[in-house]
């Protein structure tokens, strides 16, 4: 999905819908057009939450660090999608990074001048409220999934997770879903070489293909309870 100017963008996203002509294209003439290079880091994590963003094409992954370098993918965003909005709201650092995962293209919007926005649009400020309630819950989920599930259930609820947004070709690598998951690659490689063997999966380069959705959402689920 690509978009020609600012007012679609925002137009097509979840949140801005129902702005009427006039108040997009305000918006639209606040939003400033960046571009990103694979790898190149749009924010990290500590720095200012001056700006929110919206993807217009190519793909964002926010991740956090541990204190040993490791790298923890918390989100993917794709095309018509906010992140950095959490730490705008709350007025502290952002809490974790945001890098380009491939040529990237997004729309900012700064802080003050959204907020001003906002002030005579409360049915604008609800659906961030909705929308930053449902990444909460997902959060949450994923923090109990890493603390108790085997790593089968776990990655089996990644790849849904992630099918569920972008369909059942998945293009990712093995090393970013065993970050997603919480596990070293070793270890991703072969609980996927597992499920390729079953025939839940196929992965060609770059890319992991899910062939049986309903073994992989029975995995995800993890054995029965008694």
């Amino acid at each position: 999905m690509q978009f020609s100017g600012k007012a679609e963008i925002l137009r097509c996203s979840f949140i801005f819908s129902g702005l009427n002509d006039d108040e997009v294209g305000e918006l639209a003439n606040l939003a400033i057009e960046y571009s990103f290079m694979p790898n190149e880091f749009i924010f990290w994590d500590g720095d200012a939450p001056e700006w929110f963003y919206i993807v217009t094409q190519g793909k964002v992954k926010v991740v956090k660090h541990s204190s040993l370098g490791k790298e923890f993918i918390i989100a993917f965003f794709g095309p018509g999608e906010m992140f950095g909005e959490v730490a705008v709201f709350e007025n502290k650092p952002y809490p974790a990074s945001a890098q380009a995962v491939a040529e990237t293209k997004v729309v900012g919007i700064k802080r003050e001048a959204f907020l001003s926005f906002l002030a005579n649009r409360p049915q604008v400020a609800l659906r961030i409220i909705n929308v930053l309630g449902g990444r909460l819950r997902d959060a949450q989920g994923r923090l109990r999934d890493l603390a108790g599930e085997r790593v089968e259930q776990r990655l089996a609820s990644v790849l849904l997770m992630l099918s569920a947004k972008l369909g059942l070709t998945l293009p990712f690598t093995r090393q970013e879903i065993a970050d997603m998951v919480g596990t070293t690659t070793e270890t991703a490689i072969r609980v996927m070489s597992q499920l390729k063997d079953r025939g839940i999966i196929r992965s060609v380069r770059g890319k992991v293909i899910i062939l049986n959705e309903e073994k992989l959402r029975l995995l995800s689920e993890g054995p029965p309870r008694v």
